[in-house]
């Protein structure tokens, strides 16, 4: 059964990850600026490099865009040589979209530029208090997957 004040810290926890989110968001386009590629490139440059190889299909449903949107994507990201398109083994038919070197060293440069700033703003809190806050988002995240 749930409360009224379940309620109200559930509602609180929604506004504070949207709000985490969005500044997270933010410093992350603030430090693509040193970079040439868009936010969207920097999100489909993540997938690649989180889940591998994966067609203009299997990529465009990781980002809620349309097929044709994620081909003009690649089209650019391509001609920077941040990816490359390759052609199945078995099905020549199948392209995949690997991501190269350029699109890796970004993807590092950037992560661990937005590290090191949560790594400031954590700064004032005890390892105990980080510790527990990386358990609770870890099992909050492996929740929402399963649903």
């Amino acid at each position: 059964m749930v409360t009224g004040n379940q309620n109200q810290l559930v509602a609180s926890i929604e506004k504070e990850l949207r709000y985490i989110s969005s500044i997270v968001k933010q410093k992350g386009r603030e430090l693509l600026g040193n970079y040439t590629i868009t936010p969207p490139q920097f999100v489909a440059l993540q997938w690649l490099m989180e889940d591998g190889d994966m067609t203009i299909g299997e990529l465009s449903n990781k980002m809620y865009l349309a097929c044709s949107t994620t081909t003009d994507l690649i089209d650019r990201m391509e001609k920077n040589q941040l990816v490359q398109r390759v052609k199945g083994k078995n099905d020549r038919r199948v392209v995949r979209i690997h991501l190269l070197e350029e699109g890796k060293r970004i993807i590092d440069e950037v992560i661990a530029e937005r590290q090191a700033y949560l790594k400031t703003v954590l700064g004032s809190h005890s390892m105990e208090d980080i510790s527990s806050l990386n358990h609770s988002l870890q099992k909050l995240h492996q929740e929402m997957k399963e649903d």
